[in-house]
């Protein structure tokens, strides 16, 4: 396994250059990258709609084709799940990646063509431990499993010769031999639809191996870890597999969960690294181990950006901005054309710029992910910094959290409730709540300017949730498992009371 380390390690460093290519020439890569995804998609029924044949400007582009949602591309999508072809992208789709979405129940199915699989998810998984390869250059991560929680995937309802499933799924089946036989448990318990029977079978396989590296969302890779340790009674993961080196994540921020993944694994060698792995793409991987949260945005990955100024995110007809024209520190909804058929797709998510050379983002929040029932305009990256300070400050680990608005009732001024399940409880939830709201009132001018004397906003309420709460909610809703995770923040009081009336808070 040593010389197998020493080989792969060489050929991943290989690729830096290429990463270092559109570092320094991010618009020209994107320029060409644009001009490439028109010419190829110009004899399908959408390009023919909208003349990429007439070898469109970005300006014209822009004028020409709408914003879309996934309600404005799921006609088109739903033909492609009947099996009809050349509708979106040329190539033939058989794949697609199964997103709930968070702020609605009703499932998204987003197409996975060959080269969205080739050129920009699995490209995405080989930068990752390029870059990882180039930061340690002494790593033995290759020398032994890597272990990752997949979803599931199951026969298209619209068509039985395609199928949909996770996009860790969709990966997971179409990974190449070579990547297979490095990965752990096998892809038949990794698959399996059966979240609990999964956990067991996936503990009982992979405390046997010589786990080197995990990949997967926090919370699930948590429940996991913690169920390794009561099988096995041992104190911590490092004695499960004392080789263990790196945590790739994603999916939710990794502020709140930094602690508590050191406590489970307390040993200076281990790496974590952030990746930004949606179902409609692999868009950002942390280049810099130091500039946590910070993440490279990959320019050469079949993936066209643009970007639209936050505050007329849901306007009609708002400003659209291509990379040169973005500004650090302003919050943007994003917006892809891919390599397979998205076009002009209002993703969901929005980003901040933390640097322009390189063009480096972290992930702010969703354009529906927030709680602005009072004018405080909250979004998700303010509740994920005010919950890490609450926890440093306090001894506290979290495993999840939800928070929605009180609203006004007679003479009761509003506020926000947060529902809160700890690991280790704060030491003073006095303390707790107090640093949860000072560091909202320091990140937010809103939000403080509400809070002053009480005016509109009452300090937080925290509502301590038992262990498994969350879980115990997802279940309820049929999500256990796969991609599904917990709305940070929402503007209405859905989640929240279910939550609560789930648990019998």
């Amino acid at each position: 396994m040593e010389i197998l380390n020493s080989i792969v390690t060489w050929v991943m460093k290989k690729r830096i250059h290429q990463i270092d290519l559109f570092r320094k020439y991010p618009h020209d890569v994107q320029n060409e990258l644009f001009s490439n995804l028109l010419q190829t998609a110009k004899g399908t029924e959408w390009g023919k709609k909208y003349g990429y044949e007439d070898k469109l400007s970005v300006k014209e582009f822009q004028e020409r084709v709408p914003i879309c949602t996934y309600e404005d591309l799921y006609p088109c999508i739903e033909r492609v799940m009947r099996g009809e072809q050349n509708v979106l992208w040329p190539s033939k789709v058989e794949w697609f990646a199964k997103s709930s979405g968070t702020t609605n129940a009703r499932s998204k199915f987003i197409p996975v063509s060959p080269e969205s699989l080739e050129e920009c998810h699995y490209k995405g998984g080989k930068d990752m431990l390029s870059i990882y390869t180039n930061n340690y250059p002494e790593t033995k991560v290759f020398s032994g499993k890597a272990l990752s929680i997949g979803g599931s995937h199951h026969p298209n309802d619209f068509n039985s010769n395609t199928r949909c499933g996770d996009i860790s799924a969709v990966i997971m089946q179409n990974l190449p031999t070579w990547a297979e036989i490095m990965r752990t448990p096998p892809l038949k318990v990794a698959l399996m639809d059966k979240w609990e029977e999964k956990i067991e079978k996936m503990v009982e396989i992979t405390v046997n191996e010589n786990v080197t590296a995990l990949s997967g969302v926090p919370t699930w890779t948590y429940v996991l870890l913690n169920r390794i340790l009561e099988v096995t009674g041992k104190k911590n993961i490092a004695e499960v597999w004392p080789n263990l080196e790196l945590f790739t994540h994603g999916a939710v921020a990794f502020g709140p969960y930094r602690q508590l993944f050191k406590n489970l694994i307390p040993t200076d060698k281990m790496n974590y690294l952030e990746v930004y792995n949606a179902s409609e793409g692999f868009f950002g991987i942390q280049d810099d181990p130091s500039l946590l949260d910070e993440m490279l945005l990959m320019l050469d990955y079949g993936v066209f950006y643009e970007f639209i100024p936050m505050e007329q995110a849901e306007e009609e007809n708002p400003r659209v901005l291509t990379l040169d024209q973005v500004e650090v520190g302003k919050n943007y909804a994003l917006i892809i054309s891919t390599n397979a058929g998205l076009w002009r797709y209002k993703i969901g998510d929005t980003v901040k710029f933390t640097s322009l050379s390189p063009y480096r983002i972290k992930i702010s929040g969703r354009t529906k992910h927030f709680i602005n029932a009072f004018g405080e305009e909250v979004v998700v990256e303010n509740a994920e910094s005010a919950i890490t300070a609450a926890c440093a400050q306090t001894g506290a680990t979290i495993t999840n959290f939800t928070a929605a608005p009180i609203y006004f009732e007679g003479k009761e001024k509003g506020g926000h409730q947060w529902v809160i399940e700890f690991s280790r409880e704060p030491n003073d939830i006095a303390k707790f709540t107090h640093v949860l709201d000072q560091t909202l009132r320091e990140n937010n001018s809103d939000y403080d300017a509400k809070r002053q004397k009480d005016l509109a906003l009452q300090a937080p309420l925290i509502t301590v949730a038992p262990e498994g709460a969350f879980l115990k909610w997802l279940e309820h809703k049929g999500k256990l498992g796969g991609q599904h995770k917990v709305p940070r923040l929402a503007n209405s009081r859905e989640y929240i009371e279910e939550i609560l009336q789930v648990n019998g808070l």
